[in-house]
């Protein structure tokens, strides 16, 4: 559970049933949808009344990984849901052996430093993320690329 104030939401892998509500999250949020595969494979999702107001997904590339589709609705942001679920996220790739994180953001360089994210050059991002078709296309070319590398205990 991620708490907010006044409630709190499920936080849960996602699954295909959760596709078109987190279709509807990145829309809203001027997102890209391409590549998203419909089984939402390493994607989480807040859940509240049983409607998705919240998803943060991994795309995997052995050691490599994308962090893609973080999104929280409009009407929920704020309350450190995104935090929450990036945070989450992130632990997942932890566990799956990954190594390092990159995204791609238009919009939020200034968010995600405090995940342990540092603006790298496109050049220097892992070849199968770049193979990606967010990478390739989904996202425009200003898009600010960005790494973290996990700590291995």
């Amino acid at each position: 559970m991620v708490p907010l104030p006044d409630r709190s939401v499920d936080v849960r892998a996602a699954s295909a049933a959760d596709y078109d509500q987190v279709v509807r999250l990145l829309v809203a949020a001027d997102l890209p949808t391409a590549g998203l595969q419909r089984s939402l494979p390493d994607f989480l999702v807040a859940e509240e009344d049983g409607q998705v107001v919240g998803a943060a997904g991994l795309e995997v590339y052995g050691d490599a990984a994308l962090l893609r589709s973080a999104v929280v609705d409009a009407s929920r942001r704020g309350g450190g849901l995104g935090n929450g679920l990036v945070s989450a996220v992130l632990a997942h790739a932890g566990g799956l052996g990954v190594r390092e994180i990159y995204l791609l953001t238009t919009t939020a360089e200034n968010y995600f430093p405090r995940f342990g994210f540092v603006r790298v050059g496109r050049e220097s991002v892992a070849l199968a993320v770049r193979a990606s078709e967010e990478f390739r296309g989904a996202c425009p070319d200003s898009a600010v690329a960005m790494r973290k590398v996990l700590d291995r205990a």
